[in-house]
């Protein structure tokens, strides 16, 4: 079984301004960091599709969904809020975006491969039910989730969130649907500014300090995440796979290194194998230093393909 490694060429065209950290060699980064390590030959590499309104509908109010596409500008940049800009190619970007979580919901979960990882942007985790913010526009593995619970009837699926940004539109989405699990650690107090206290059982949000290392990081997932999640049984994993808390990342305040990404994909893939299947569709949120994003991520899918 292969992990499957979905992307899109019109990824690459969605720009927010010369100097904007959330850039397309984002995504030249982590390809070439598989290349030079030789996993990219082992992957089973797939081209991501639009999402559907109806697959987009489950997790976004159908007004948010057509004021996103009305706002698509034919030249320039469009502001939907101070941090996220859409320009001409923007629109199709985030629908291969959201449509590769599809994909990949569907390709683990008819078991033509164990697992996935979506190579994607924009990102997704904080965009909201009718809002759009922190360069997301659509929440990408929201609407994984909801379609692995829509097409395939899942009633136990669980996401790991360890981006330094708290995913508060991931939270918001999932906030009184108890099907749905998330574990998050992130820096607080920090961008977002929100999410000490979710305020029921099944948001397990973990506030961190600035300066927070490895050692720390790992000792807040192996007390707040592992237990719940054993007790939880997910039928499934989603991971919002942010490396933004790495020590190089100046976008955070975190001291992470590629091994604590490799650690932390060995504990969600040891739940998976558990009770779950194996079954994971990971997805790329933040990280903004291009060399560290290259080896986390090459770090994370090593573990993920096995290899």
């Amino acid at each position: 079984m292969h992990t499957a490694y979905i992307t899109h060429p019109d990824c690459l065209k969605h720009e927010m301004g010369m100097d904007h950290p959330e850039c397309p060699a984002r995504l030249h980064a982590i390809e070439d960091q598989l290349i030079a390590s030789g996993l990219l030959q082992f992957l089973q590499c797939h081209d991501a599709p639009f999402v559907t309104f109806g697959q987009l509908a489950r997790v976004h109010t159908p007004n948010y969904i057509e004021t996103v596409k009305a706002a698509a500008p034919s030249e320039g940049l469009v502001y939907l809020d101070p941090d996220t800009a859409m320009n001409p190619f923007t629109l199709n970007a985030a629908l291969r975006a959201a449509g590769a979580v599809v994909l990949a919901t569907e390709l683990v979960l008819e078991r033509k491969v164990e697992n996935a990882f979506c190579a994607i942007r924009p990102p997704g985790h904080h965009a909201e039910s009718g809002r759009a913010m922190g360069f997301c526009l659509f929440n990408n593995v929201a609407v994984g989730v909801a379609h692995a619970m829509a097409q395939f009837g899942l009633q136990r699926v669980a996401i790991a969130d360890f981006d330094v940004h708290h995913g508060n539109g991931t939270e918001e989405i999932f906030h009184d649907d108890p099907r749905v699990m998330l574990c998050s650690t992130f820096q607080h107090p920090f961008y977002p500014y929100c999410g000490a206290g979710s305020g029921n059982d099944h948001i397990i949000n973990v506030p961190l300090p600035a300066g927070t290392d490895g050692e720390a990081f790992r000792k807040a997932v192996t007390e707040h995440w592992l237990p719940v999640l054993e007790r939880f049984r997910p039928e499934m994993l989603f991971v919002s796979a942010g490396f933004d808390a790495h020590r190089e990342d100046d976008m955070g305040m975190f001291g992470l290194k590629e091994a604590d990404y490799t650690w932390v994909t060995q504990q969600i893939k040891a739940v998976a194998e558990k009770h779950a299947h194996g079954r994971i569709v990971s997805v790329l949120e933040g990280g903004y230093e291009l060399h560290a994003l290259g080896r986390s991520a090459a770090a994370h899918i090593k573990i993920l393909s096995g290899l």
